[in-house]
């Protein structure tokens, strides 16, 4: 683990799809982080940093990520059924420690058909100019729907120490699955954030 842990509390940002996610409030300042999910989804324009540096940053913190591996993999029994694969199909996945200021507050899992992915820059351990949705979009690939589900789970030894846990400290699991307008799924996210720094806020248009 290339992170330090603190015991000092720190405010945290991740994002959803079709909610805000609110951090928790730290003890050092009394300001409120409502994150917009839209930057997350949709193309950046050239030269624009991509959406988790470029939140951060308007906030006066430091967004950024490591990219832990990029490659091929066998297709977990969940994410095959997502992209409506066969089970154990091969995929391209990217796996990265999301961070503010150096200290990690998510980690997340991401997935692509290996027809759509391998090759390109979705399958090298480097970050991609404007971010994957940018990217995908340059390629055909545009998001028109998104489906998520959120659970809590105790966290596994791997994640207890990347995201600096106690054995007794629960994280929320968010699975999105990203659709374009034929309504076929071409990409699948995993995020795992701790709970007790996470509020899921949910609002919806009625009418």
């Amino acid at each position: 683990m290339d992170q330090g842990c603190s015991s000092r509390p720190t405010r945290l940002m991740c994002k959803a799809a079709s909610s805000n996610i609110r951090p928790l409030e730290d003890t050092v300042s009394d300001s409120t982080w409502v994150s917009s999910s839209l930057p997350y989804l949709t193309a950046r324009e050239k030269g624009e940093s991509d959406a988790w540096a470029a939140e951060a940053g308007s906030r006066g913190g430091k967004g950024t990520q490591r990219i832990a591996y990029a490659g091929e993999t066998s297709a977990p029994e969940e994410v095959a059924a997502l992209l409506g694969l066969p089970p154990d199909e091969t995929v391209i996945v990217r796996r990265r420690v999301i961070a503010l200021d150096g200290k990690p507050c998510e980690l997340t899992d991401t997935y692509y058909p290996a027809h759509i992915a391998r090759g390109t820059r979705l399958a090298e351990v480097r970050k991609i100019p404007g971010g994957a949705v940018t990217f995908l979009a340059e390629r055909g690939h545009i998001g028109a729907r998104v489906r998520e589900d959120v659970t809590a789970r105790m966290p596994d030894a791997e994640e207890r120490e990347v995201l600096c846990l106690s054995p007794d400290q629960p994280v929320l699991r968010l699975s999105r699955v990203t659709l374009d307008s034929d309504d076929r799924p071409f990409q699948v996210d995993m995020m795992v954030m701790p709970a007790h720094r996470q509020r899921l806020r949910y609002e919806i248009r009625i009418g």
